[in-house]
C-alpha cells in the first residue's frame, strides 16, 4: 500500500497494489496492520455502498461530533471525481479542497480524517463507491456542505442530485465543530 500526501493534512491517496492478468484484477483493500504502519485510524464501525449514474453528485457529507468519524473510500466499479473539503479550525488549509480521480481499474482510495467533507461526482457511465467509517450513522449529526460554495470545477454546472444535498449551508455559512489536528490519525507516520 502506498500512502501519497495531498495538500490537506490528514487527507491521503492510497494505492494498493492491482493484480492483473486475462480473468480480470484482484486489489486488497485493507489489511490492519498496512493502515497500522502508516498511523491511519481503522476503528471501522459501519461499511456501505452507493451506486450513482453519469452525471450524479452526491455532497459534501460529514457528520458533526461527537459522531464525527474518518472514512476510507474507494470505487470498486467505474469512475469518479474526488473532492475533500477542509472544515477544521486551525488546519493550514482550512477551507481548501482537492479533487481527485478515483476508478476501479486503478484501485485507488482516500483517507479523510474527521473534520473533512466528502463529496463526488459521476464521470462514468455508472460508479459503485465502498465506504468504512470510524462512527456509525447518526442522522441528527449527518450533514454537510452545499457542493457549489468553495470552488469545485465541477464537471457540469447543474449536476443530478437530492433535494438534501441542494440544501447544504454554504461553505461561508458554517460553524464548524472540528478543530486541527484530527485524533483520526496517530502520531506514527
Amino acid at each position: 500500500m502506498k500512502l501519497i500526501e495531498t495538500m490537506l493534512p490528514d487527507c491521503y491517496e492510497l494505492q494498493p497494489r492491482v493484480l492483473s492478468d486475462v480473468r480480470g484484477c484482484f486489489v486488497k483493500t485493507f489489511q490492519q496492520n498496512w493502515f497500522e504502519d502508516l498511523g491511519l485510524s481503522t476503528h471501522w464501525a459501519e461499511q456501505y455502498y452507493s451506486v450513482s449514474q453519469h452525471g450524479v453528485l452526491r455532497g459534501l457529507h460529514f457528520q458533526l461530533p461527537p459522531h464525527d468519524h474518518a472514512k476510507l473510500v474507494y470505487c470498486a466499479a467505474g469512475e469518479v471525481m474526488d473532492v475533500a473539503l477542509d472544515l477544521r479550525k486551525g488546519s493550514p488549509t482550512l477551507g481548501q479542497h482537492i479533487c481527485l480521480t478515483l476508478n476501479a481499474a486503478k484501485g485507488n482510495m482516500i483517507y479523510l480524517a474527521p473534520g473533512l467533507a466528502h463529496g463526488f461526482f459521476t464521470l462514468s457511465e455508472s460508479a459503485t463507491l465502498i465506504y468504512n467509517v470510524t462512527s456509525v450513522y447518526v442522522p441528527s449529526h449527518d450533514t454537510g456542505i452545499r457542493w457549489d460554495s468553495f470552488g469545485v470545477p465541477w464537471p457540469e454546472q447543474d449536476p443530478q442530485m437530492s433535494d438534501r444535498d441542494r440544501g447544504f449551508v454554504s461553505l461561508n455559512c458554517f460553524d464548524s465543530p472540528f478543530y486541527f489536528p484530527s485524533t483520526a490519525t496517530q502520531s506514527t507516520k
